[in-house]
């Protein structure tokens, strides 16, 4: 099993930047393609970020390419998304999800093996 746990969210004005973590308690971190969803209200869940295991390979969202950046750091089972020159359409609740097949999260989150919580990002203009 693994669990995940987000943090780092909160209020920013447009422009500015948030750094969002998620941290996963499993041993096997590492056999896991890492990725980061976002909804806001009144909206379905949209895909944002995908990590490979080893971190070699990203795929983002149209939306927040060259904006975003996603990270992990293997030893320390947590992965990153580094939000810069956000907007008010950014704002939304941010997921952590995991899967062993790292096509899965990019295609989206059908069939996603697990997902955390969520962490609230609101922007402000």
């Amino acid at each position: 099993q693994v669990q995940l746990v987000e943090s780092g969210g909160g209020l920013v004005q447009a422009g500015g930047s948030l750094r969002l973590s998620c941290a996963a308690s499993g041993r096997t971190f590492s056999s896991y393609a890492m990725g980061w969803f976002r909804q806001a209200a009144g909206k379905e869940r949209e895909f944002v970020a995908a990590i490979s295991r080893s971190g070699g390979n990203t795929y983002y969202a149209d939306s927040v390419k060259g904006r975003f950046t996603i990270s992990r750091d293997n030893a320390k089972n947590t992965v990153y998304l580094q939000m810069n020159s956000l907007k008010p359409e950014d704002a939304a609740v941010y997921y952590c999800a995991a899967d062993r097949i790292f096509e899965v999260v990019t295609r989206g989150r059908g069939g996603i093996d697990y997902w955390g919580k969520g962490t609230l990002v609101t922007v402000s203009l």
